[in-house]
């Protein structure tokens, strides 16, 4: 196995690249941590095109995100809500319980071997880490327990008109 790699960013483009570089890594769950994805470009065709590019690698991929506040996703983000239509069988997206919601930081993880993190979610400063199973497998460990304080938060269909 390769050497475990690092990068530093400090900029929303170097977040940006980040998450890209992480989403081209070959895994299979991708897990998401943020207080609204407003800092995620879900809206973005791009970034759109790589969600579907991971999901549709495999049927066995999975994205699980949760999030405090779900009115970003609902109201700024219709072609990520179009792709939970479409990959409703694959995408959850949860929000988090009222005692979790003073957590700030954000990160995503893909399996147990590569992750984006901010300490600060308000802020783009963070790191990204690439074949580092000791770090990575401790997010992920984190992600479960609060995956395990949310709920579903996001409904792949619309109700009503």
């Amino acid at each position: 196995m390769d050497e475990a790699t690092y990068e530093r960013f400090d900029t929303n483009a170097g977040f940006q690249a980040a998450i890209e570089r992480l989403l081209a890594q070959p895994g299979r769950e991708l897990r998401v941590f943020d207080p609204d994805a407003s800092s995620l470009r879900l809206n973005d065709p791009a970034r759109i095109g790589a969600l579907e590019a991971f999901l549709n690698a495999s049927r066995t991929r999975r994205i699980y995100m949760v999030v405090h506040q779900t009115d970003h996703i609902l109201r700024q983000c219709p072609r990520f809500l179009g792709l939970l239509a479409r990959f409703s069988h694959a995408v959850q997206v949860n929000r988090s319980h009222e005692h979790i919601r003073e957590l700030q930081d954000a990160f995503l993880v893909l399996d147990s071997q590569h992750y984006v993190r901010r300490s600060v979610a308000a802020f783009y400063r963070g790191a990204a880490g690439f074949g580092d199973d000791i770090e990575a497998l401790a997010m992920r460990q984190r992600f479960m327990e609060i995956w395990e304080a949310s709920y579903p938060g996001v409904a792949s269909t619309t109700v009503g008109l």
